[in-house]
């Protein structure tokens, strides 16, 4: 088809008014030339924004842009070393002597003698019991102690005159065996006398309710003006200088224990003990160390059968009573060194639904998310048992920033061991 041609079937293309057949041939030559030229500068100008706008002409990419790609974080060497193996319980505080403080008479109560919570001595008065009724059945012992006595007397008197006239023939025999045993019969009753004024003597003495031990005096349970009966416990005494330290162990660390035990032949009585009696630390509810440390001073006799677990008790010095019965803690002992244990600052490793992960820095300068297993804490770094190697980098700074294959810009710190507790 020619140029003419094409004009005549689309007029007004690219903006021109459409040409007649009446305007001539030289007419449209003239319209065709124009309309080839229209098409070589649209062709032109497709080539030239192509030609901008490829690769090779948009020239080198700015140097923040790289930079920007290598996250900078903070990286530390995993360090090899022995550390102690260290295993902690669950541990409840308790007095060294719990004794319960209760009447031993009954009767109204008019005196509490003590300030709760104060420090008592053995043989203090911590109450005392309305003591006139247990007067007026002293007085009344003593008086039928009295009664025996006489009867005792004139019993001696009828014996040491009848018996010569016996022997005289003076009077029978039977009175004589009747006197006798009055007179046995009055010693029987003066002794029931004497133990009865001995027993209401005591019923006495027991209105003092006395302190059996000296330690902490608890808060009284029953007040002033209260009938109290022997049954009553009115207070706590616990001697807490030195406290006990109650503490299960499983059945399985008992008996690796034991096993230790009996390739050095020692009894199994000594359990945890080494040839320092100061084997036991003291962690406190607030994570501090208690600065004084224990012993164990015994096992108990049997395996719990419903935990699995065998109870174990330690003792602490407790000067100043600062550690007081019922208080929580944890008992920790060292029970063996791990040679060539591997570190990392606790800060390094990241827990996510029960597994442990760390971001270990590859030869490449990129982030490879690798599993581990954890084990003891040793100051602020934390024993890595498997799944990392001794001089290998981990983030230490900036470890929820990175991901897995991520390039970075390390800068390795040095983690500093902290002293061993």
């Amino acid at each position: 088809m020619s140029i003419d041609t094409f004009s005549w079937h689309r007029p007004g293309r690219f903006g021109f008014p459409p040409v007649s057949p009446a305007a001539g041939p030289a007419t449209s030559r003239a319209f065709g030339r124009t309309l080839a030229g229209v098409r070589v500068a649209l062709i032109l100008a497709a080539l030239t924004a192509v030609a901008l706008t490829s690769p090779g002409c948009a020239g080198p990419k700015p140097q923040a842009a790289a930079s920007a790609s290598s996250l900078p974080v903070g990286v530390v060497k995993a360090i090899q070393m022995d550390v102690p193996v260290h295993v902690e319980w669950v541990a409840t505080l308790d007095g060294y002597v719990n004794a319960q403080i209760q009447a031993q008479v009954g009767g109204y109560l008019i005196r509490q003698s003590y300030k709760e919570g104060s420090y008592v001595h053995k043989g203090d008065v911590l109450f005392e019991i309305d003591p006139r009724p247990f007067q007026a059945v002293l007085d009344q012992a003593k008086g039928q102690l009295a009664q025996a006595q006489a009867q005792l007397y004139l019993a001696d008197v009828n014996v040491k005159r009848d018996t010569p006239l016996v022997k005289e023939r003076a009077i029978a025999q039977s009175q004589l065996d009747t006197e006798t045993a009055a007179q046995m019969q009055t010693r029987a009753a003066i002794q029931a006398a004497e133990a009865a004024v001995e027993q209401a003597q005591l019923n006495l003495e027991f209105t003092k309710v006395r302190s059996l031990v000296d330690g902490i005096a608890g808060i009284a349970t029953t007040q002033m003006g209260n009938l109290v009966s022997p049954a009553a416990v009115l207070t706590v005494v616990s001697q807490v200088d030195p406290i006990k330290a109650y503490f299960p162990i499983s059945e399985q660390e008992y008996l690796q224990f034991t096993s230790k035990l009996l390739k050095t032949k020692t009894s199994a009585g000594d359990l945890l003990r080494t040839s320092d009696s100061r084997a036991l630390d003291l962690i406190l509810s607030d994570g501090s160390i208690y600065p004084h440390k224990g012993k164990v001073i015994f096992t108990d006799r049997q395996v719990d059968p419903q935990t699995g677990t065998i109870r174990v008790v330690g003792a602490f010095p407790n000067p100043g009573n600062i550690l007081r019965p019922g208080q929580f803690g944890r008992v920790q002992a060292l029970v063996g060194l791990r040679q060539g244990a591997v570190l990392v600052p606790q800060r390094c490793v990241t827990e996510l639904q029960g597994t442990y992960e760390v971001a270990v820095v590859t030869a490449q300068n990129s982030i490879s998310i690798r599993k581990v297993k954890v084990g003891d804490r040793v100051g602020s770094l934390w024993v890595v048992s498997e799944g990392l190697a001794p001089g290998e980098e981990v983030v230490s700074d900036g470890t929820s920033k990175v991901r897995d294959g991520m390039p970075i810009k390390p800068t390795v710190e040095t983690p500093q061991p902290e002293g061993n507790r």
